[in-house]
């Protein structure tokens, strides 16, 4: 492998990258489903960050020395 390939390797990297975030690409996007917004969270998973704040909650407050 040579110093040149490194190099297309490089630039390659930047064009995609500059590419996706494009508003063009953005756009393109949000019109499919899979990266659509969910306007709701899964009740499933607000449990799970309600159990997840209320564990942070006791840490932090039995954490405390006064």
């Amino acid at each position: 492998m040579n110093g040149n390939h490194g190099n297309r390797r490089a630039e390659l990297a930047n064009d995609i990258r500059r590419q996706a975030g494009s508003e063009a690409t953005k756009r393109f996007l949000r019109t499919l489903p899979a990266f659509r917004l969910e306007k709701e969270v899964p009740q499933r998973l607000s449990d799970l960050l309600d159990r997840l704040a209320g564990a942070e909650a006791k840490k932090a407050s039995g954490g405390r020395r006064q």
